[in-house]
């Protein structure tokens, strides 16, 4: 590895991709992607009594789904990275305790699959053979930890997203033919004051702005050079908003750019408003489309910039503005 400029990080061996897997719930099945999942549920519970158990339960199976597709033994896989959205992500540590793989709980609000690929690609530099990442999110126990309780039947405004219900999870590998993962961009908390959660592309697009920049600044690459440049959930708004700030900024994005959560969703017929959000957003939209389209060479150069909002009830409840993050990595084959 070698830093470049002032946040970016080259990998002079870069990690592969070694298998992906998702699942995702029955709203995201009905979606434009549904074709790309290796599962889709029925409900939301899944046979559970409540939504987090549910969660757990699709990560739990996620995790075990991209194991077997990738064929290699669990025990030789040296770490965990995982996250989601709940409180002391409980979802991922209870989905994730019987794997008897060694842990790191990660947060990073929907950007967690990137953040997790991102420390987990440094892993593989520097000592692991196979890392695996994974995210999970839940429309239902989302809205009832973030929001408002679904039975209180909220009217939700048109700048509101829809978060996924679902998990993606990856295998990263020392060795293998691809993608690969050449660049990491961390990026920084960057704060515009911002309150309502109602409009989280409002919040997180001046971070996804920052740390765009910033990785083309430290590459020396610009737009053009990736086939795609995918955000991980700005939703409709969001993405409006990054192509005109980039664009005023020296840099047009709008010919190559694209968001996942507008990607999973159908605007039009299925009521998301300004799209999907959560950390399976992102998740789930590379484990199932992009990385198939990756595999069969229909993209060969991606940036992927996850979103997240630095917030909880808490903070909201206190009057604090909403944190955005943006962790970028470039994916090659």
């Amino acid at each position: 590895m070698e830093k470049l400029g002032s946040q970016t990080i080259k990998f002079n061996t870069p990690p592969t991709i070694l298998e992906c897997a998702s699942i995702v719930g029955p709203k995201e099945a009905q979606g434009p992607l549904a074709k790309y999942f290796d599962q889709t549920l029925e409900d939301e519970f899944w046979g559970e009594k409540t939504w987090e158990k549910a969660e757990s339960k699709i990560v739990k199976e996620t995790v075990n789904t991209v194991i077997s597709k990738a064929g290699i033994a669990s025990s030789n896989i040296d770490c965990v990275f995982a996250g989601d959205l709940l409180n002391q992500c409980i979802s991922s540590s209870f989905g994730l305790r019987e794997l008897n793989i060694p842990f790191f709980g990660v947060f990073g609000a929907c950007s967690t699959f990137v953040e997790s690929m991102s420390l987990g690609a440094i892993c593989i530099e520097s000592f692991a053979k196979y890392v695996l990442c994974a995210t999970s999110s839940h429309f239902c126990s989302a809205e009832k930890q973030f929001r408002f309780p679904l039975e209180l039947g909220n009217q939700r405004p048109p700048s509101s997203q829809w978060t996924v219900t679902g998990s993606g999870a990856t295998i990263l590998s020392a060795s293998g033919q691809g993608p690969y993962i050449t660049y990491i961009t961390p990026g920084k908390i960057i704060d515009m004051g911002i309150k309502d959660a109602n409009n989280m592309g409002s919040a997180m697009a001046p971070a996804f702005i920052d740390t765009l920049i910033t990785h083309f600044n430290d590459t020396g690459r610009s737009p053009s050079y990736y086939d795609a440049i995918i955000s991980g959930d700005l939703g409709s708004i969001g993405k409006d908003i990054v192509i005109d700030i980039a664009k005023s900024k020296g840099f047009n994005i709008k010919n190559n750019y694209d968001d996942c959560g507008v990607l999973i969703f159908d605007k039009n017929s299925q009521d998301t408003h300004s799209g999907g959000s959560g950390c399976a957003c992102s998740g789930t939209v590379f484990s199932g489309y992009l990385f198939k389209q990756l595999k069969e060479k229909k993209l060969k150069k991606i940036l992927l910039i996850a979103t997240g909002a630095l917030m909880n009830s808490t903070s909201s409840q206190q009057g604090e503005s909403i944190p955005g993050i943006a962790h970028a990595i470039s994916i090659e084959i």
